[in-house]
């Protein structure tokens, strides 16, 4: 996700997870998680809810209210209930508990549990100690009585905390999942509260074995289990539905899966059997560093699924596919200078048919539609539950390749396919990046869908103060703060680049993780060596969203993986500084108008009331160009330099939103980029933004242009695939559902740019359509030529090799950008509004994003040889050629909505 807070349910959520809070928006922190007054004053006797928190083995939280006896309460069957004012139905057993000395929490507790710092607390009497792993094991209900025993309070009790402190320790240096050795199979999880767990094999039903300090359970069988289906058999008290259930249920360690997941296969992924020609010596691309990256954000099926010169559409193993028009435009990237394709989710998830034959089409004759139609948008929606189209951010099981993507989807045909599309990528000069998605499940509780919470209820998800599943990221939120949750991030990080030989990973959604949780995942990587593992770790990059919101913002509840608090760890967070200046406005505006630097604002206005007065356009503009000059330092927070208002200021400086514009300690921990997949895409976003008129050639130029302010900057920068095409998406500013139609890539420009194929589904858009309409009836007009499509996709190439050849884009520290970049125009007289000139080395970029051509006289130049840079001069754009220098004076001249390099010499 790139930026907006997701829908809602589910049911439908399982059409999920790309609109929630993407790269695209900056959330809007929430209040950290404290017992609200509704809690306060909700029923005392409820045992639905689960208000007291169990955090080590000595240790209850709780907001008691008024009471002098406290006991924990605990029923092996369930049972329990209210009745008649006071705990019956079932059998009970008791634990003790005594009030803290001082009340409260301890500090060290405090400062674990910041959200839980205002709890009352209770020790568990030294008496009962005996009893608390057993108690673990069924229901729990905390209880205040008054003197006379009169029941005051009752809950249900969060055990998180306490299975951490009981069994972390072990249970943490276990091997999970499916382990071969000297010919036997030994199969292990992790269920310290299940009552039992048996494992269903074969169609045999084999006891397992517990082991009391780890909560472990495992079973140990012949070589034969190799490859055969299995579950675990799990018996536990489920607090979501009240009663001890028993679940069959796969391993959350799963490394291969039946088709439609509902069966674990016991597969060795180190069998030479699963590994295509040539993986054991495999040559990579060399290693870019992160802060040189540059990025082509591509998901599996949009790449290949219209493209008819590919042999296997919409699948791992179009990736293989050399001569489709597809490899070759990838190749073209390659050979420019972009380093990395980051794939979108292609682990297991929970709602698209991996078969085909299960899978819905639209039931129409979609071209047939007018540019401006409805039908399109109702037929797509009609189908889009069954079809075989999903992003994919509804992680099912973490550690498989997904099934859809795959020629078979049954048994291990995904593992090999997976690693051909590797192998496919790394031969075309490019490594491969995940997007990997641990911060919330497709499911929880008792439903279908549901894995982690069946095994262990209350544990893997983060519960908000009345034991509820948070949901902030859109789903059921996970949490990467309990040891076995953080755990199971980096073992399946791991297993992706040990196993499939992976060279990045992009975290969504990361401010919901630890930032202690992604230091761990980039410990365990850079462990990893050629000679024991097949893969150099270090040279595996760390990229994610940082956006800070929901029950854990400001670090609510721990030290999170958001921008701030990321900044000189070697993991970079996507930065929208520079993405909303260009743009314009916020991807949430009610108002798509809002313009920008690169759309117009001040020096080509639209017709939109929403952009104020040409007086605030301007100081907006000029505002922009701040942030946007920001940006260019790779978003350094001491970076120096004069403002528009002419003030020195640091990049910390600049006000974004009430947030620092600058915020990284050094190039490489602020990713830049113009567009992703969530929101409208860069060329959809200037279709509402540019004034109507505008036409197509001059909409690709100032496609290059935003395009040029995330690329020659300092630090790595991401592009959606066919954003140099002019890629659209029929102005679909959410488009994790919408289906082939909406979403797929034309590497043939014969067949447009996706411009105008309807009105957008309506679930995500339909408060845009009266924007729209207007615009995608005249799609004639405003679809471009291939001339334009092929020469855009040209000059954006030849900006990548200026920026992956030029020494100056690649500085290792502030300092060096300080002394080798500068803003001369900055904050003076000269600066001209809609054009930004960078000083950078041997370098002069001038990106003139106004409608006629400009002038930038830098005085401390004059005298000094200046020139089009030779691969703008060679080059395809034939505009930029026209840009001209003057000695004498230091003058640069640039045609309209162009970005010239000059170089010295």
């Amino acid at each position: 996700m790139t930026g907006s807070p997701r829908r809602a349910a589910v049911t439908v959520a399982l059409a999920l997870l790309a609109a929630t809070v993407p790269l695209t928006a900056t959330a809007v922190p929430m209040a950290p998680s404290a017992p609200s007054a509704a809690a306060e004053q909700a029923d005392p006797l409820d045992l639905s809810k689960s208000r007291a928190q169990w955090i080590d083995r000595n240790t209850i939280a709780w907001e008691a209210g008024t009471g002098s006896r406290h006991e924990l309460l605990y029923a092996p069957r369930g049972g329990l209930t209210v009745e008649g004012g006071d705990i019956g139905g079932a059998a009970t057993h008791r634990l003790r508990l005594i009030p803290a000395d001082a009340g409260g929490l301890t500090d060290a507790q405090k400062a674990k549990y910041p959200h839980l710092k205002g709890y009352a607390a209770f020790t568990v009497d030294p008496r009962d100690h005996h009893l608390v792993r057993t108690a673990l094991t069924g229901q729990l209900v905390a209880t205040a009585r008054s003197a006379d025993g009169t029941l005051r309070s009752a809950t249900g009790v969060q055990t998180q905390g306490v299975l951490d402190d009981l069994y972390g320790a072990a249970a943490t240096k276990a091997t999970l999942g499916p382990r071969f050795a000297h010919g036997r199979v030994t199969l292990a999880v992790w269920a310290p509260t299940a009552q039992k767990v048996a494992l269903d094999i074969g169609g045999r039903t084999v006891k397992m074995h517990r082991d009391r300090a780890s909560g472990v359970w495992s079973a140990t069988g012949p070589g034969n289990w190799s490859g055969k289906a299995y579950r675990y058999v799990v018996t536990v008290w489920a607090p979501s539905v009240r009663e001890v259930v028993t679940n069959k249920v796969t391993d959350p360690y799963s490394t291969a899966l039946t088709t439609g997941s509902g069966r674990s296969l016991a597969v060795d992924l180190t069998d030479p059997a699963l590994a295509p020609k040539g993986w054991a010596g495999l040559r990579k691309p060399k290693a870019t560093p992160l802060r040189d990256a540059q990025i082509q954000e591509l998901h599996v099926r949009d790449f290949s699924v219209a493209d008819r010169t590919s042999d296997h559409p919409g699948t791992y193993l179009a990736f293989t596919d050399e001569k489709s028009d597809g490899m070759k435009h990838l190749r073209r990237l390659a050979r420019a200078g972009t380093s990395y394709v980051h794939l979108l989710p292609v682990f297991d998830m929970g709602t698209v048919p991996e078969r085909a034959s299960d899978q819905a089409s639209p039931d129409c004759d979609l071209p047939a539609y007018a540019p401006d139609s409805e039908e399109q948008q109702a037929c797509v929606t009609e189908s889009a539950g069954k079809d075989a189209y999903n992003w994919g951010y509804d992680p099912l099981h973490y550690t498989v390749p997904e099934g859809s993507y795959a020629s078979d989807p049954e048994g291990t045909r995904r593992t090999v396919e997976f690693r051909e599309m590797v192998q496919g990528l790394n031969g075309a000069g490019l490594r491969t990046v995940m997007d990997v998605v641990y911060n919330h499940t497709v499911a929880s509780g008792q439903h279908d869908k549901s894995v982690l919470d069946k095994i262990v209820p209350g544990y893997y998800q983060r519960l908000d103060a009345d034991g509820a599943v948070a949901t902030s990221t859109c789903c059921a939120n996970t949490a990467p703060e309990n040891a076995m949750m953080g755990k199971l991030v980096v073992d399946s990080i791991v297993t992706w680049a040990r196993q499939y030989k992976v060279d990045g990973f992009r975290f969504d959604l990361m401010g919901h993780h630890p930032k202690a949780n992604i230091l761990a995942v980039r410990k365990a990587l850079d462990a990893l060596t050629p000679a024991k593992d097949g893969v150099d770790g270090k040279s595996i990059v760390l990229y994610g969203e940082g956006w800070n919101f929901g029950e854990v913002a400001d670090d609510a509840r721990f030290v999170q993986a958001t921008q701030k608090n990321m900044a000189g760890t070697g993991v970079a967070t996507f930065s929208d500084r520079s993405r909303d200046a260009l743009r314009g406005g916020g991807p949430f505006d009610g108002d798509p108008g809002v313009q920008g630097f690169a759309s117009g604002l001040y020096t080509d206005p639209n017709a939109s009331k929403s952009n104020g007065t040409p007086a605030e356009q301007k100081a907006r503009l000029l505002h922009y160009q701040d942030l946007i000059k920001v940006g260019l330092t790779g978003n350094l927070a001491d970076y120096t330099f004069k403002d528009s208002a002419g003030r020195t200021v640091r990049g910390a400086d600049v006000d974004y939103n009430g947030a620092p514009a600058g915020y990284a300690a050094q190039p490489g921990d602020a990713l830049s980029y113009a567009d992703a997949h969530d929101n409208e895409s860069l060329y959809d976003a200037l279709a509402f933004k540019l004034p109507k008129a505008t036409t197509t050639a001059d909409r690709a130029r100032m496609q290059v242009l935003a395009m040029a302010t995330a690329a020659l900057s300092q630090g790595p920068a991401l592009s959606q695939a066919g954003t140099d095409l002019l890629r659209s998406k029929s102005l679909d500013r959410n488009s994790f559902d919408s289906g082939d139609w909406f979403n797929t890539i034309n590497w043939d420009c014969r067949a447009g740019n996706g411009f105008g194929r309807g009105l957008p589904p309506a679930a995500d858009n339909k408060d845009k359509w009266p924007y729209a309409k207007p615009l995608l009836s005249s799609a004639s007009t405003l679809t471009p030529t291939c001339e334009e499509i092929n020469g855009t996709s040209a000059a954006y190439r030849d900006l990548l090799r200026i920026r992956t050849t030029e020494p100056a884009f690649s500085l290792a520290t502030t300092g060096k950008v300080q002394s080798t970049l500068s803003f001369p125009l900055s904050g003076t007289a000269d600066e001209t509004p809609g054009v930004i000139t960078m000083k950078l080395g041997d370098l002069v970029v001038v990106l003139n994003a106004s409608p006629r051509t400009q002038r930038q006289r830098i005085g401390e130049v004059r005298g000094t040889r200046y020139a089009l840079h030779p691969v703008q001069r060679s080059g395809s754009d034939r505009t930029v050629k026209s840009s001209t220098y003057e000695r004498s004076s230091g003058s640069f001249s640039v045609p309209a909505r162009t970005v010239a390099v000059f170089k010295r010499g």
